[in-house]
């Protein structure tokens, strides 16, 4: 059920205080552990929980922890407003109401991440009123700017909600003005200390929160760690640093990096974002698993023959394959995205919803994740195709791909989970660029029912009388599920139907950016939904040694052509283990 939007009065920055302030406008109720209700956060040791709604004060905002305040580089001290020479309109209100405030720093701020969502993700929580009383927007990038031009740069990509457009001018405007620009180098401290001077303008004597977003390539993340713990850090209040993939190119990179970063900041600051895990059916899945009777018993081997998980692209690299090229759709998609969703759906109950304990459950199933084998794996790499008077040009048609690149653009893969729920269960991956269409979900197929009085309705294809449960991430959110259901009329003829829940026809509001349910999660401390140390170390165990195979054994991908269903060898995977790939059957309408 929608919670509904209030304001509630302010509050001293207090976890007690806020929760007081809370209850007395009453959002703070009493919630079993495992009740799901809309929007948790954590509370403090004891079993309340907060129903955060978006319409709230900085108060709401919780407070450092121990292990945040500040960060390693950064002793204790005070922080002194400093005058404003720069600007002529500082949103710097009276500090005397004791509310802290956040400043956001999106370093990398000029390049296509930055544009196309960090900052409309930001300017939706602004619209949605989700963002603190109390806060300002800095882009950070060696590309020399004014305030003007990354107001410019950043309007060009800002939209309102399509079921929500009231004031939408008014409120760009008010987004825009807290939004500023400083220039500088990622590895000098003296740059990033001239960036915290102005972020201590903007602060004018606050509490400072300060939330640094790195969209910039992994091979300088350490070098701007280090700068703005050292130089740019808040001292009196949280730091917070959000890292986006690729965490490393195998093992031993990822933990390369994990060390560097960990040089200059706890675990509990580093927040490394999978914009997957925000999709809301994947946020969603535990959901669906966890408070609905029907599906917990279901979900075992007992019941499901197979898992699949499937990924696909129907547009190609398109001139940026020398990135590509240096990844590969494994490294991409596989290791990250898919294996993520894959451990959030085969994860045993959680303690309770606290970051913590989902992190552990998902840590034992990578952990208990089988070697995964050459045999068990299929590479693709798509070619030159002609259709319908239209020619798509070849992976290595890119001229930004080396010559005779070895490196897949598809790739197949069967998992298996060696514990008593699901050993034996094929969890089968795929993931492709260049393929007949666009979407990401994820398919359970049910056990054939034992001595099926129907059976001879459906003929030789036994398949087609499965169970099927279909979460349809992207695009057209939806879940289904297939059952066999009488065709009315006087004979006995059986159809295969859908019950379904299309997004788009059920719930009348747009559903959220992926990059802003994570955005929010961050300022507000919450952890659930990004990656933990062990967690990214178990998944890279599980892949390394795959990738080095590949590599050192030279393993050339199957060609397939552009806009096709991907290479044959991927069924011929499937029908290893007697599986079906579910998104290559009839057209399905939910």
């Amino acid at each position: 059920m929608a919670l509904s939007a209030a304001r509630c009065p302010s509050s001293s920055a207090t976890s007690a205080a806020a929760a007081d302030s809370l209850r007395s406008c009453g959002h703070l109720r009493p919630v079993p552990r495992r009740v799901f209700v809309g929007r948790v956060a954590s509370a403090s040791a004891n079993r309340w929980k907060l129903r955060v709604t978006c319409k709230q004060d900085a108060s709401s905002v919780p407070v450092p922890t121990a292990k945040e305040t500040p960060s390693k580089a950064v002793e204790n001290g005070g922080v002194s407003a400093l005058p404003s020479q720069e600007y002529g309109h500082v949103v710097s209100p009276d500090p005397s109401d004791g509310e802290p405030t956040v400043s956001i720093t999106v370093v990398g701020a000029s390049g296509d991440l930055a544009k196309k969502k960090i900052f409309p993700a930001l300017f939706a929580l602004y619209y949605e009123d989700c963002l603190p009383k109390h806060f300002t927007i800095f882009g950070y990038a060696r590309s020399k700017m004014t305030d003007a031009e990354l107001r410019t740069m950043v309007s060009r990509t800002l939209t309102c909600r399509i079921d929500k457009r009231e004031n939408c001018n008014e409120k760009m405007e008010q987004f825009l003005k807290r939004c500023f620009y400083h220039s500088g180098q990622y590895d000098l401290e003296e740059n990033f200390a001239e960036l915290d001077k102005k972020l201590k303008e903007h602060e004018a004597g606050r509490v400072s929160n300060r939330l640094f977003y790195l969209s910039i390539p992994p091979n300088i993340f350490i070098d701007v760690a280090k700068s703005a713990s050292r130089s740019a850090s808040s001292k009196n209040g949280w730091t917070r640093v959000i890292v986006e993939k690729p965490f490393g190119r195998d093992s031993e990179s990822s933990a390369a990096l994990t060390s560097g970063l960990k040089q200059y900041l706890d675990e509990d600051q580093i927040f490394r974002i999978d914009h997957y895990l925000g999709k809301e059916l994947v946020e969603n899945l535990s959901v669906l698993r966890f408070s609905n009777l029907i599906f917990e018993p279901l979900w075992s081997r007992q019941y499901i023959r197979n898992v699949q998980l499937i990924f696909s692209e129907d547009f190609g690299t398109e001139g940026r394959g020398g990135y590509f090229d240096h990844y590969g759709i494994i490294r991409d998609i596989m290791q990250n995205h898919l294996l993520q969703i894959l451990a959030l759906f085969a994860m045993e109950t959680p303690v309770s919803l606290d970051a913590e304990d989902i992190r552990n459950e998902k840590v034992k199933v990578l952990r208990s994740m089988r070697p995964l084998q050459l045999e068990d794996v299929v590479i693709g790499q798509y070619k030159s195709h002609t259709k319908g008077g239209v020619t798509h040009p070849g992976y290595t048609d890119d001229k930004t791909v080396p010559k005779g690149s070895l490196t897949p653009t598809f790739a197949a893969a069967a998992l298996f989970i060696d514990n008593p729920r699901w050993d034996g269960v094929p969890f089968l991956m795929k993931a492709g660029k260049a393929l007949h269409t666009k979407g990401a979900e994820i398919r359970v197929q049910f056990r054939h029912v034992p001595g099926n009085l129907y059976k001879r309705s459906f003929g030789s294809d036994i398949d087609r009388a499965t169970n099927e449960l279909v979460i349809r991430v992207q695009p057209d959110e939806a879940i289904y599920l297939k059952i066999n259901n009488k065709v009315p009329g006087l004979e006995m003829r059986l159809d295969r139907s859908n019950l379904n829940l299309l997004y788009s026809s059920r719930y009348s509001k747009e559903i959220p950016d992926a990059y802003e349910r994570l955005l929010l999660d961050a300022i507000e401390g919450e952890r659930r939904l990004f990656i933990r140390s062990d967690e990214l170390n178990a998944a890279w165990e599980l892949f390394t040694p795959l990738l080095k195979e590949l590599e050192e054994k030279k393993i050339a991908p199957e060609l397939y052509p552009y806009g096709s269903r991907g290479p044959v060898g991927a069924h011929y995977l499937a029908a290893k283990y007697n599986v079906r790939w579910g998104d290559l059957g009839a057209s399905e309408s939910v």
